[in-house]
């Protein structure tokens, strides 16, 4: 889930402030629409949206996507931190492949349920929304995946292993820390099958003990 709040503007390519997140939806939407008479909607869920998708879905189904894959790249300083101390997210980036859940939401319900969606995922307009090919145990289906560019300020290019520590024991945001979120994360994979072995390496980092946790607040649990 995409902060409310992003870094101070730089000069690099899909900065959030020169984008227009309301006719992105519009776009994706109307690229739905094309896709049949009455499409139904595929959603790719790759972190919080396998644990906490805030939508019923009437059908989800394993699914692995080519061409992208699942790592802990995104800076977060609402969320999952602050600007004095910045947390990570998920992020959705090209290279290798991801495997995740396959969301339906019904044709009807789409259109009420695409503003909640962006509410969500696109508050600022940093994630690009694509549709991607998406294999499953029933045959391909076409998602809607949120992903990021290298070239969002949101981005925050390799990380060492010092730093995965620091961030672990230390960040924390209005919905809690950084490392509960990316706990929750594996967690909710493991649950559907799904072991993401780099995530698992990541985690592992944060039983360092030289690195002392801080003290967090109590976090404000989203609605």
């Amino acid at each position: 889930m995409a902060d409310r709040d992003t870094p101070r503007a730089r000069n690099v390519q899909h900065s959030p402030d020169q984008r227009d997140g309301a006719q992105m939806m519009v776009d994706t939407l109307a690229q739905w629409r094309a896709q049949g008479p009455r499409p139904d909607l595929w959603v790719f869920a790759y972190a919080s949206l396998v644990w906490r998708p805030e939508f019923e879905a009437v059908e989800q189904r394993p699914a692995r996507v080519q061409g992208y894959h699942r790592c802990l790249e995104m800076w977060s300083r609402v969320n999952r931190g602050t600007y004095e101390c910045p947390g990570l997210v998920f992020a959705l980036m090209a290279g290798g492949s991801c495997n995740g859940l396959a969301l339906r939401v019904p044709h009807e319900q789409v259109e009420a349920l695409m503003p909640v969606l962006w509410a969500r995922e696109m508050p600022n307009p940093v994630y690009d929304p694509k549709w991607l090919r998406c294999h499953t145990p029933q045959g391909p289906v076409t998602a809607l995946a949120f992903t990021l560019s290298r070239q969002s300020p949101s981005h925050t290019g390799t990380l060492s292993e010092e730093r995965y520590r620091e961030i672990f024991a230390r960040s924390c945001g209005r919905y809690g820390t950084t490392l509960d979120y990316a706990r929750r994360t594996f967690e909710g994979l493991l649950h559907h099958g799904i072991h993401d072995r780099a995530l698992q390496k990541l985690l592992q980092l944060a039983d360092d003990p030289t690195v002392p946790p801080a003290t967090h607040p109590a976090p404000i649990l989203p609605a």
